[in-house]
């Protein structure tokens, strides 16, 4: 038990192959669980989510979602379910934050949401991927979301068809971290 959450950000992957088996209700909802207790700024917590589970719908959309450039995306229809992440803009923190900072903190909320939910399903033996490359206007046509909510991604989730071995391509410490200060070292 020492080493689990260390073990556990070690081995998730992103995963693109799923199993033809539903993902249970309960477990959907344990990820959904760990994502909304996330912090974020002020507390306003901006994350909405939409989980399309029933397989016909999740067909339908995904057709419209990953059709055209966005082809490359398509492996995620294979996914059991998908998640639609939504932000819900908080006037303060999100609107006038960014104008007074030039950050969107509801993009790094929903980033800390998101890994808790990917971590939660990891635990849970699920597989995600997160995607960013796919029709935002067919997404929010086909679900009629309101034009008061961002989409910011989906998620693919399901039980993975695949084995992914040790993360590879990662930055030495030494290249990203520094103590007391900047130190340029060629990159």
């Amino acid at each position: 038990m020492e080493n689990f959450f260390s073990e556990l950000i070690n081995s998730r992957r992103s995963i693109r192959k799923y199993q033809d088996k539903k993902v249970e209700r309960e477990k959907i909802i344990k990820c959904i669980e760990a994502a909304r207790v996330a912090p974020s700024a002020e507390n306003v917590q901006p994350w909405r989510f939409i989980i399309i589970d029933e397989p016909d719908l999740k067909n339908k959309f995904a057709k419209q979602a990953f059709s055209g450039i966005y082809t490359p995306t398509r492996f995620a229809a294979k996914a059991p379910v998908i998640i639609v992440i939504l932000a819900c803009l908080d006037i303060f923190a999100n609107r006038i934050g960014k104008q007074i900072q030039g950050i969107h903190y509801y993009f790094i909320d929903i980033g800390i949401a998101g890994e808790h939910f990917a971590l939660q399903a990891h635990e849970l033996s699920l597989g995600t991927c997160w995607i960013g490359w796919f029709s935002p206007k067919k997404t929010r046509k086909f679900l009629n979301i309101p034009r008061s909510y961002k989409i910011v991604s989906l998620v693919s989730l399901g039980y993975p068809d695949e084995t992914k071995s040790e993360v590879t391509n990662r930055l030495p410490l030494d290249k990203i971290a520094w103590f007391n200060g900047f130190k340029n070292k060629t990159d």
